[in-house]
């Protein structure tokens, strides 16, 4: 890669009409858009410098005519780990979700063959996100959705022990 260019912007509107300038006026590549709350938006491109530049340069012009532009810049040769850490920090997730994925299943094992106790022990581990979505997957309507959502991490502990 050759450059990473950056442009944020306010509004829906702004924004893709910058993503629209950008991809037409250069061969970049439009990696991500990223909304950092609720009206700042923004792009990562990639490409060959120059193209970058003129890319990002266009996508600036385009949504100041619509809109506000809260940064605009363009890094030529990134560092290695850069995409990985700051752009797509989801890039580093595949080591974790392989080890996620045979968690859940030992513990569809261990709700249906070990006993209470061993599946409480289990649950105490989790997250509270992991804890919510299996009390989500659970046929016994005892808790509402709005209540596994509003529920602390010890609350969801005792609904799934009970339940296995």
């Amino acid at each position: 890669m050759g450059a990473l260019g950056m442009l944020e912007t306010h509004g829906l509107v702004a924004a893709i009409e910058a993503a629209d300038a950008m991809l037409k006026a250069a061969p970049v590549r439009l990696l991500q858009q990223q909304r950092t709350n609720p009206a700042l938006i923004t792009h990562f491109v990639v490409g060959e410098v120059g193209a970058v530049q003129a890319a990002v340069d266009a996508g600036r012009m385009a949504a100041e005519r619509v809109g506000r532009v809260a940064a605009a810049h363009v890094i030529p040769r990134p560092g290695e780990g850069l995409l990985s850490t700051i752009v797509f920090p989801e890039t580093g997730k595949p080591k974790t979700a392989p080890s996620k994925a045979p968690d859940k299943a030992s513990e569809t094992e261990g709700a249906s063959g070990p006993p209470d106790a061993a599946s409480g022990a289990d649950y105490a581990s989790m997250t509270v996100r992991e804890l919510r979505s299996l009390a989500r997957d659970q046929q016994d309507e005892a808790m509402s959705g709005r209540e596994i959502a509003r529920a602390t991490k010890a609350e969801l502990v005792a609904y799934l022990s009970e339940v296995a």
